[in-house]
């Protein structure tokens, strides 16, 4: 009788482990642990994602480290696949990802007009205005958007420092950069689309700067991947509009990749997040939600994952304190706001893609 108690008592003790470890963050509201309990017994979240699996790696592993009892089923994506993907699914009422997090944040707002929950985090009062948008899609980060170049194959003197810069120095040199530019191919990348959006909305000579840029002839990729891989091989010399994360992370291990913040303008995108209105797993949707927005989560992006912080309290300088102090009044970050879903109306993103593709002849 003795021993099955024991059993008895290792099999309660094992099942009640994960929600008993799984405690409410300190300042949270007390029924928080409603949720998270609600949560532990879900046993898993579903993230459709386009931040890499690598470098989400980190925020993974705390946040399961947190809440033992919740598994994170996490599918990295390409914007374009993650929306259609995502609205497909839901069109045919089959699983889908419990939480959206995109740094395609037009498509996403899109999809959050649409399909996102209500809700209000408790870490709502620690981040900007202009990164909520009623209370459903929210800015996660805040990174720079920059130039990278080959540092072998670049004179110091003449790394590009502004838009206008980037465009003088290749139509200056066709021969030298003849296919030997690279950026985001805007048909097939919906990051790539809002990026060439934001920059026409910022400088009034986009387009003839675009021009002058693709002068040499330009290659369009749909991975930062491929555009950091090729710029520090050689094989391109410069790529424009990369995520200074991504950049900034493998230039600390690549002697050959550098990178220019441009002076004239610093677009700033915070990838967009939202908890799906038809989740099956809310309750751990709220938890993740929670905790990447929390300066637990916000911490390990930053300084596990080299993604700057959206929060302005966090150990380091890769925070937006620690970015306004390096580049001032030239950071232009992009809201979380309904001014995203403008050039997503086809006729208007038609015709915008047909002016990008004249100017970069493509």
């Amino acid at each position: 009788m003795e021993k099955k108690f024991t059993v008895l008592a290792v099999a309660l003790a094992a099942l009640f482990s994960g929600a008993a470890l799984a405690a409410v963050p300190q300042g949270y509201p007390a029924d928080y642990q409603k949720i998270v309990d609600a949560g532990t017994k879900e046993g898993k979240v579903v993230i459709y994602s386009t931040t890499d699996t690598k470098a989400a790696g980190p925020l993974i592993k705390g946040f399961e480290a947190q809440y033992p009892g919740i598994k994170v089923e996490y599918n990295d994506m390409n914007s374009t696949e993650l929306y259609n993907r995502y609205l497909s699914e839901q069109a045919s009422g089959g699983g889908s990802g419990d939480v959206v997090w995109s740094s395609s944040m037009d498509t996403a707002l899109k999809l959050a007009t649409d399909y996102a929950a209500e809700y209000a985090s408790p870490e709502l009062d620690k981040l900007p205005k202009w990164a909520v948008w009623e209370k459903k899609a929210y800015g996660t980060t805040y990174e720079p958007v920059v130039f990278i170049y080959n540092k072998r194959l670049i004179p110091a003197g003449d790394v590009p420092d502004s838009h206008t810069a980037l465009g003088k120095l290749i139509a200056s040199q066709t021969d030298k950069f003849k296919n030997k530019v690279t950026t985001y191919d805007i048909e097939k990348s919906g990051l790539g689309f809002m990026l060439a959006v934001e920059d026409s909305k910022h400088d009034k000579d986009y387009f003839t700067h675009l021009a002058d840029v693709a002068k040499g002839g330009l290659t369009v990729q749909s991975s930062t991947g491929t555009m950091m891989e090729r710029v520090s091989s050689g094989e391109n010399l410069i790529g424009y509009n990369i995520l200074g994360s991504y950049a900034e992370a493998r230039a600390k291990g690549d002697n050959s990749l550098g990178i220019s913040y441009p002076k004239d303008y610093v677009l700033v995108l915070s990838r967009v997040s939202f908890i799906s209105a038809e989740a099956e797993h809310s309750n751990a949707a709220k938890l993740w939600f929670d905790y990447v927005l929390s300066e637990k989560g916000q911490s390990i992006l930053a300084n596990q994952a080299d993604i700057p912080s959206l929060r302005n309290d966090i150990e380091g300088k890769n925070d937006i304190d620690g970015m306004t102090k390096q580049l001032g009044d030239a950071l232009k970050p992009i809201a979380v706001d309904e001014s995203l879903l403008e050039y997503l109306e086809p006729k208007k993103r038609l015709e915008f893609i047909k002016q990008w593709r004249a100017a970069a002849a493509k």
